[in-house]
């Protein structure tokens, strides 16, 4: 594995770049094929590698996918990690949302902007009864909120967010009338911050945001 990961640093490959054939990669490494054909299965777990049949073995994505799945099946193997993982990854996300309040607010374009209000719109239906799904618009709201800054690793950790809340929903309060008005009307206070450029009302938009969720997670804990 060590060899693989130097081979492509040390010939500067870039992802979707080819590796040698199996053949060449043993002769290069020293190694027997069992041991590079492991090698290869570990590392493709990890993305580092992607291996297409028929075609050959290349330098994979190298996203954090692995990261992602661990987490969100860390939820799954203890009834008090789920909740742990929950309120640390919400905490990071509100660190980073919060922390790059300036950036964001002059990133965001109009359009974008527009988006994200079509999708408040879209929490609005759905509360009703007549949308898609709250939750797809509120997870679309956050992906595209932090989309301007072009960073993999906050999107990645954004999406574990929700594979993790998937897990844990259930075992929290029934989501009620007053919580989804709450979370639409902190949802539009955001984009109005956007609109106006303010990096100040902004943080204290996701603050109001991120606060009830929480205080629902503590207290499903301290019920459990």
């Amino acid at each position: 594995m060590d060899g693989i990961k130097s081979y492509i640093l040390r010939n500067q490959l870039r992802p979707g770049d080819p590796l040698p054939t199996e053949p060449a990669l043993c002769e290069a490494l020293g190694a027997s094929r069992s041991s590079v054909r492991e090698a290869i299965r570990i590392l493709t777990a990890l993305d580092i590698v992607e291996v297409r049949h028929g075609h050959g073995t290349y330098v994979g994505r190298l996203s954090l996918s692995a990261l992602v799945e661990s987490l969100a099946f860390r939820g799954l193997l203890s009834p008090d990690d789920d909740f742990q993982v929950m309120s640390d990854l919400i905490e990071v996300r509100e660190l980073f949302e919060r922390g790059m309040a300036e950036r964001l607010v002059r990133s965001l374009s109009d359009e974008q902007a527009d988006r994200l209000a079509a999708l408040v719109d879209e929490m609005r239906r759905a509360g009703a009864g007549e949308g898609h799904g709250f939750i797809e618009a509120d997870r679309a709201f956050h992906t595209l909120l932090v989309a301007p800054l072009g960073n993999d690793l906050i999107g990645q950790l954004s999406a574990a967010f929700w594979d993790v809340y998937v897990i844990v929903a259930p075992h929290l309060d029934v989501f009620t009338h007053e919580h989804e008005a709450a979370t639409i009307a902190n949802h539009q206070r955001i984009v109005d911050a956007v609109r106006d450029r303010d990096p100040v009302e902004f943080a204290a938009a996701l603050s109001e945001h991120y606060a009830p969720v929480r205080q629902r997670i503590a207290e499903a804990r301290a019920r459990r």
